[in-house]
């Protein structure tokens, strides 16, 4: 995969390490293994490095039960997940407008003041979480 294409997102892992030239590639590699999503497997005495096709969603925040994610193989329009015992709704990073599911007035209200303060970090990370073959591709004003 394309070095610079990748640089600066979760999927580093997948770059050749035969192309990493400085220590902080070689740094940002070892972050991306370590917290990306990637398995090690142990096949005939060797590491072997591969996708995990199953690790897909990063936690953004969570506070008192209720969780704000955000999955890598995703669809247009960039979004994040809002979930906890009374919500299970996704919401526009660029708008805070609600996609899908249900949440009262007073909820919506509460989420976009939050997202008010917080869409700098949803931007950072739903740029970090696509993998180069997402269709929803990088946030853009």
């Amino acid at each position: 995969m394309n070095k610079d294409k990748l640089k600066g997102k979760l999927f580093f892992f997948l770059v050749d390490s035969k192309e990493l030239d400085t220590l902080d590639e070689w740094v940002e590699y070892l972050d991306a293994i370590v917290h990306g999503p990637c398995l090690i497997l142990e096949k005939d005495n060797e590491l072997q490095l591969i996708e995990n096709p199953f690790i897909t969603k990063a936690q953004v925040a969570i506070v008192r039960g209720m969780r704000v994610e955000i999955y890598s193989k995703e669809h247009p329009p960039p979004h994040f997940h809002v979930l906890s015992p009374t919500i299970d709704a996704s919401f526009r990073i660029d708008n805070c407008t609600l996609l899908n599911g249900e949440v009262t007035k007073d909820e919506h209200k509460k989420i976009r003041y939050w997202h008010k303060q917080a869409k700098p970090m949803l931007i950072e990370k739903w740029n970090l979480m696509r993998p180069t073959d997402c269709v929803a591709g990088l946030y853009r004003e």
